[in-house]
């Protein structure tokens, strides 16, 4: 499995799993019923985008960068799809531990997650063990598809 630098061109492997991870409804708030073209923009928004690849199969992907403009832009933020098909076999942890790499690379004083949903017990739970800590929780702010709504948590990893 190996990570790189991923282009438009890999926009046609990307989307599938995109469009079946938000249409879920459980982590991410995109708006339901994008189009590829819609949901591309979104993911190459001028942030880096990786993805992760084996075989000539991309498996998954992730877009870092400043998680604001300006006098906050020293602060990193991040976002991870992974296809269902891949899951468990370690590739958004790949791809987590690429984006931390590359935060502390260029500079940045941190990585704060903005809207990471607390029934995706599985990202806390790696987020977590990368060192990210809960800073806080605004309840009910995600409409989950099973759950109602629920807690969206504010993580934190500092760089420094």
């Amino acid at each position: 499995m190996g990570i790189r630098a991923a282009t438009e061109a890999d926009w046609p492997a990307i989307w599938p799993f995109w469009r079946d991870i938000v249409e879920a409804g459980e982590t991410y708030a995109y708006p339901l019923g994008a189009t590829s073209d819609q949901a591309r923009g979104w993911w190459f928004d001028g942030s880096r985008v990786t993805v992760l690849e084996e075989d000539g199969s991309v498996l998954g992907s992730a877009k870092m960068g400043p998680n604001r403009p300006g006098r906050g832009a020293h602060v990193g933020t991040a976002s991870f799809m992974v296809a269902a098909t891949a899951r468990g076999r370690g590739v958004g942890r790949r791809l987590a531990e690429d984006m931390v790499a590359w935060h502390r690379e260029q500079g940045f004083a941190g990585i704060q997650f903005n809207a990471v949903v607390e029934t995706n017990t599985g990202a806390v739970r790696l987020w977590q063990d990368l060192g990210f800590t809960i800073v806080g929780t605004v309840p009910g702010a995600f409409e989950s598809t099973r759950h109602g709504r629920v807690g969206l948590h504010v993580m934190y990893l500092d760089l420094g």
